[in-house]
């Protein structure tokens, strides 16, 4: 199929033009706001809201970003997310404490409860204050924003149920919370959580198991770039070596240079024609 011109605003569920626009989004994240608006109201958004909060984490992160795109029938929410290098090294603290989960429900990692913490007071509002016509609700986020956009999700089915999402697209996101959490999330969002995997990137296979764990439903970019619905353990352990004898000059950077969000809109947009 062609790639889309615009997003589809009356897309009511998973699509591959949809993740594609979607990665966009989250993508689009990490831009400064001149560019958002630009872009957000060529795609035919015509209410923009910037949410940027600023806190002082016992991590390399000092604030935490997103963006609110609003139209007659679609909002999207995109949370920003962080360099692969910097996530990495608070993602492998094996001393960071657990934090309750939205309505008490299971843990989630202290980080992200302390970055969504920060900004979720905004997003919520603005939503409310939005969606005045029954518009969708997506969230999208990369890395970071990834964990950002699931557990946004999560609070709004825990906690604002009037305002939860009718999808929840990540890429490259960590390992978020405890089974207990991710059991709750699975059966509130079946066949609207979209978690995207591209081949070796590093920063899904973090925090370590078995503390934390990932939601359903994984959706896998394997080394020759082709997206798969499913994949076994053991082909999805073959696949990864493959990825890994790339480059046979650096075959540690795979998991880096598998992380970058352009790579995942660019492997959507290959699936895609």
């Amino acid at each position: 199929m062609p790639v889309p011109a615009t997003v589809d605003h009356h897309v009511a569920a998973y699509s591959l033009p949809h993740a594609y626009w979607m990665a966009r989004a989250a993508e689009l994240a990490y831009q400064d706001e001149a560019v958002i608006d630009e872009q957000a109201r060529s795609w035919g958004f015509d209410e923009v809201r910037h949410h940027r909060t600023s806190f002082t984490p016992p991590f390399p992160l000092t604030d935490t970003q997103g963006f609110t795109a609003a139209s007659d029938h679609m909002i999207v929410t995109a949370f920003r997310g962080t360099q692969p290098a910097e996530i990495r090294d608070w993602l492998s603290d094996a001393g960071t404490p657990p934090w309750p989960g939205p309505a008490r429900t299971g843990y989630v990692h202290y980080g992200f409860a302390e970055a969504l913490d920060a900004i979720f007071p905004p997003v919520r509002d603005t939503l409310a204050e939005l969606r005045t016509e029954g518009q969708s609700v997506w969230f999208t986020g990369h890395s970071l924003g990834g964990a950002l956009a699931m557990l946004a999700g999560a609070r709004m089915y825990l906690e604002e149920p009037r305002l939860q999402a009718d999808g929840v697209f990540t890429y490259g996101q960590p390992r978020t919370c405890d089974r207990l959490l991710a059991a709750a999330y699975n059966k509130g969002f079946a066949d609207r959580m979209h978690r995207f995997v591209n081949n070796n990137d590093i920063v899904p296979q973090l925090p370590p198991e078995p503390a934390y764990t990932h939601v359903d439903k994984l959706r896998y970019i394997d080394s020759a770039g082709r997206l798969r619905e499913s994949m076994t353990f053991t082909g999805g352990l073959l696949d990864r070596g493959k990825g890994l004898t790339a480059d046979p000059f650096a075959p540690a950077s795979d998991g880096v240079r598998d992380h970058f969000v352009t790579n995942y809109v660019t492997a959507l947009e290959k699936n895609l024609v």
